[in-house]
């Protein structure tokens, strides 16, 4: 077990780890990936409800 952990510490080390500046960059590009696409599939779900109470 100790070894384990011992070897986990070693890769961790060896992680090549991004910058303040490239980890804000990186997070704002997934927030603003996901709020896009909650986006597109509220209004997609919001036209799909449209088109089924023409027929219901």
């Amino acid at each position: 077990m100790f070894r384990f952990i011992k070897s986990v510490g070693t890769e961790m080390k060896a992680v090549d780890w991004p910058n303040g500046r490239q980890l804000r960059k990186d997070s704002f590009t997934v927030i603003g990936t996901s709020v896009f696409f909650i986006i597109f599939l509220a209004l997609v779900d919001w036209v799909v409800q449209l088109f089924l109470k023409l027929f219901v």
